[in-house]
């Protein structure tokens, strides 16, 4: 395996024998010839043919093209036809819908993150408290200056002041390597080794990373090595034969998204890939990778139906090279950057996603839990009146929460393709929607797992997103959205305090339920405990408009429970109903416990309490002596 490619395939800016040019290196093993063209020599083949080699790679060295310079290669096939291919290791490319490769050195830039790439080396991801927010820059926030977007470099302190005000420790980036059509979101990559020049330059970008970490944010980014699109000047018939993809379209062709599949038994491929994942990491110092579709590229019959897939050697239906590049890929990237997270979106029931390589595991760090924001997001829409009849869609979730370390997603695709925004798509009545989507939010805070939330979700988008605008910026100063921004504010303030909530999201010892049967008053209650066990904060939901009075909920140990978090605050935009800031415990056994709370718990509302050394009431007065 070679996973460092990026260092020599490409176009690399060089002096030779004094003279400044470039070196230029490319694998076409079907060619007849290569040429580089550009608008020095008319794009014309021939005028700066390479040299060729048994690998199947061209190279050469084109004095007076210098950094900056606008290229193809024109490819000659083996049938005749000329093709004028972006150079699939590129570093940089023009401004879609234009779709030549730039020459740019990414050797040079001056970081300045020392500080957190050391900190970042030694984190334990599992027991710190990670909350992503999740971001595509195009539509995050837009200029009013007629430009479509805005720079790498005026995003990074808008978005960083943004994110430290609501107190998330990463971004994730859809993906921002370069993509020719705007309505794939970036997910139908053309230059995987290209941030999109829509946003600027690569340095651009690696100020914009640089940006973050300097202020103590993470970035991830998605990453998509399961199919890429079909444009003639891409990787698809690269050389006029397949060689990034399978020539049989049983194996080649994604009919999901008419797109091409990789060719994971290819050695080249493999290496092609496994570089380019560490080419974020290492040249641009990206923190993680939430590596997209992983479902489509380890499965073989995926979306197909009999007959459609070709079958592996075994007459299984698993891929087995790719499954063999996930688990190498892993491995290597987590040896060489222990800090980093590898992260997968896999919708299936597959086990040991996230499980080291030596248990059989395919070794990425987390896993989105699908399955958790499928039932959740079910049970939040069925009016509350049904959801009595529904109590196992939530409480189902810890039968396998720990199977896997998994990370909460409230993700863009929860948003788009009419599914509505997460708050259109609550049900009742204006007060209940907004108490609905805050108990989601609660929901998904203090229960185990990392979390992430889409842009626009913090402060109660009433429209689905949009790529083509930004997000609703003109619901700030709204009663009820900033009650909901202030919400997830909190959220990830006790979710970062608590040790209890966080330290054990991948641990059943810091979960229990107190009860999660009691589907006539649709009421949830569990603890959650920090490593040590030394500290125990307790939740309960309530999914009904109806308030609960003198609700009796048993406790490990007796003291004064203060409400550190109630959803229907006023502060938050509900109804205020609540405790009165705390309550003391009360002797007798309850759910298996030896102390006892009797609560209001607020409609359509969550709360927090934590034990805490409190005063003992002060005694009776004694009667004055006669």
């Amino acid at each position: 395996m070679n996973s460092t490619l990026y260092r020599h395939l490409g176009a690399h800016p060089d002096v030779v024998d004094g003279i400044a040019g470039t070196r230029f290196t490319v694998w076409a093993p079907n060619a007849q010839d290569v040429s580089v063209i550009c608008d020095g020599n008319g794009w014309t083949h021939g005028s700066n043919p390479l040299n060729s080699s048994d690998s199947g790679v061209w190279w050469g060295f084109v004095a007076g093209m210098l950094e900056g310079t606008a290229y193809k290669f024109s490819i000659r096939s083996n049938t005749g036809q000329l093709l004028q291919k972006a150079d699939p290791f590129a570093f940089y490319a023009e401004l879609p819908p234009k779709t030549a490769s730039v020459i740019c050195d990414v050797r040079n830039y001056a970081w300045t993150d020392d500080e957190w790439l050391r900190k970042r080396d030694t984190a334990n991801w599992y027991e710190q408290p990670v909350t992503v927010y999740e971001v595509h820059l195009g539509s995050w926030k837009r200029p009013k200056d007629g430009r479509q977007y805005f720079n790498y470099r005026e995003l990074a302190p808008m978005l960083v002041e943004y994110v430290q005000e609501l107190g998330y420790s990463h971004v994730e980036l859809m993906p921002i390597t370069e993509h020719p059509f705007d309505g794939s979101w970036g997910y139908q990559t053309t230059g995987y080794y290209a941030p999109t020049s829509r946003f600027g330059t690569p340095d651009d970008f690696k100020f914009f990373v640089d940006y973050c970490h300097k202020a103590g944010i993470g970035v991830i980014v998605d990453w998509v090595p399961a199919h890429f699109p079909t444009d003639g000047h891409s990787l698809a018939s690269f050389d006029g034969t397949c060689c990034y993809e399978h020539a049989d379209p049983r194996q080649g062709f994604h009919p999901d998204w008419g797109t091409l599949i990789f060719n994971y038994g290819r050695s080249e491929v493999r290496d092609f890939l496994l570089s380019n994942a560490r080419f974020w990491i290492d040249v641009y110092h990206i923190d993680g990778l939430r590596v997209d579709a992983v479902a489509s590229m380890i499965y073989l019959d995926y979306s197909r139906k009999a007959g459609e897939w070709v079958p592996n050697a075994f007459g299984g239906r698993e891929n087995l090279e790719a499954i063999q590049f996930l688990k190498d890929m892993n491995t290597q990237l987590y040896q060489e950057f222990p800090g980093v997270m590898m992260i997968a979106e896999e919708s299936t029931s597959w086990g040991g996603v996230s499980r080291p390589v030596y248990t059989g595991g395919l070794g990425f760090g987390m896993k989105w839990d699908m399955g958790w924001m499928n039932d959740t997001l079910r049970y939040l829409r069925r009016e509350s009146i049904h959801r009595s009849f529904h109590q196992n869609e939530l409480s189902f979730r810890m039968v396998y929460a720990f199977t896997e370390n998994f990370v909460l997603p409230l993700s863009h695709d929860e948003v788009v393709h009419g599914k509505r925004s997460l708050l259109s798509q609550m049900p009742g009545d204006y007060w209940q929607q907004f108490a609905n989507l805050r108990l989601l939010y609660g929901y998904q805070y203090t229960m185990p797992g990392k979390k992430l939330l889409f842009m626009g979700g913090e402060m109660g988008q009433w429209h689905e997103w949009n790529h083509q605008s930004e997000i609703d910026w003109a619901l700030l100063g709204h009663q009820h959205h900033d009650g909901i921004r202030r919400m997830v504010q909190d959220l990830n303030a006790i979710y970062r305090r608590e040790p209890a909530l966080h330290q054990s999201d991948m641990n059943s010892d810091g979960f229990a339920w107190i009860s999660c049967d009691d589907w006539q008053n649709s009421v949830y209650a569990f603890l959650r405990h920090s490593r040590d066990k030394k500290e125990t904060v307790v939740v309960v939901l309530n999914f009904t408009p109806l308030p609960r009075h003198d609700y009796r909920i048993g406790v490990p140990k007796a003291g004064f429970y203060t409400e550190i978090l109630n959803s229907d605050a006023d502060h938050y935009g509900g109804g205020n109903v609540g405790n009165a800031g705390g309550v003391y415990s009360e002797p007798g056994n309850c759910h298996g416990h030896p102390q006892s709370l009797s609560l209001t718990i607020p409609p359509l509302g969550m709360l927090v309490l934590k034990a805490v050394t409190a005063p003992t009431p002060a005694p009776a007065p004694k009667p004055a002596a006669k």
